[in-house]
């Protein structure tokens, strides 16, 4: 039984070869799935940062609500 991810990787050279709106809507797919799974990992990536320095991340903290006052609209 093929892996889930092959199976879509398959059904979407599929879909180019055949020529119909499939292949647009397959890969516009498969780039978002791609980006949230980076956004995830940046996120946890960023919480481990937090919680393995937690000085730099107080500072970082404070610098953003800094930039956030002093923001002009």
């Amino acid at each position: 039984m093929p892996e889930p991810d092959r199976a879509a990787d398959h059904a979407a050279d599929h879909a180019k070869d055949a020529g119909d709106g499939t292949a647009d809507r397959d890969t516009d797919l498969e780039r978002r799935r791609k980006r949230a799974l980076f956004l995830r990992e940046l996120n946890e990536a960023k919480e481990l940062r937090d919680r393995v320095q937690p000085r730099r991340a107080r500072v970082a903290r404070m610098r953003q609500q800094m930039r956030m006052r002093t923001f002009r609209w």
